[in-house]
């Protein structure tokens, strides 16, 4: 069954018709040409085809492509054109500050997994903004940004290239530099 859908992606309304088993990754890839999100495993395991949509962190592997009708989804592409820059970090057509932090850190390698890290990081440093609790947070309190925080809240992306110590690394930088961080006050640890 096809069904015809509108999707913002990294800025830009577009509509196509797509069958309705469509994943979400297929449809950016081999409909739309964006390229970013990997086709890593297919099965929802390695996160390379990180996006977010609506703000949040989603598989496109798994998602299909339906349900994001009218939906807004943020590529690696769309951050690095400033496109979700709402919060004015980063000019037009500049780095946002997670991907800056990626190139400081070196947290790649063959790149292959970056783009999904990169998307994650946006995603987790927001949910640890918003005060969202991971499986390692301790207390009913406010979570603090540590190292530990960082890697359970990363670890649905998988890097083959074991760059992990840097990934870590740079996503504590860029909470450093972005409001995500910042409104978390004093519990950003280094």
């Amino acid at each position: 069954m096809q069904r015809e859908i509108t999707v913002r992606v990294d800025g830009i309304a577009r509509r196509l018709t797509v069958d309705a088993r469509t994943t979400l990754l297929d449809a950016l890839r081999e409909r739309l040409g964006i390229t970013s999100p990997k086709k890593g495993c297919d099965h929802g395991q390695c996160g390379a085809c990180t996006v977010l949509s609506g703000g949040r962190r989603v598989l496109g592997c798994l998602t299909l492509a339906v349900t994001q009708d009218g939906a807004e989804v943020i590529t690696a592409e769309g951050l690095a054109t400033g496109v979700a820059a709402a919060d004015g970090q980063h000019a037009e057509g500049g780095l946002h500050p997670v991907q800056r932090a990626f190139i400081d850190c070196d947290a790649l390698q063959c790149g292959y997994c970056t783009p999904g890290q990169v998307v994650s990081a946006v995603g987790a440093l927001d949910e640890f903004a918003m005060g969202w609790p991971s499986a390692v947070t301790e207390g009913s309190g406010a979570p603090r940004l540590d190292r530990a925080e960082v890697a359970e809240r990363m670890s649905g992306n998988l890097c083959r290239c074991a760059a992990y110590v840097n990934i870590v690394t740079a996503v504590l930088q860029a909470a450093g530099s972005s409001p995500a961080g910042r409104t978390a006050g004093p519990e950003v640890a280094g």
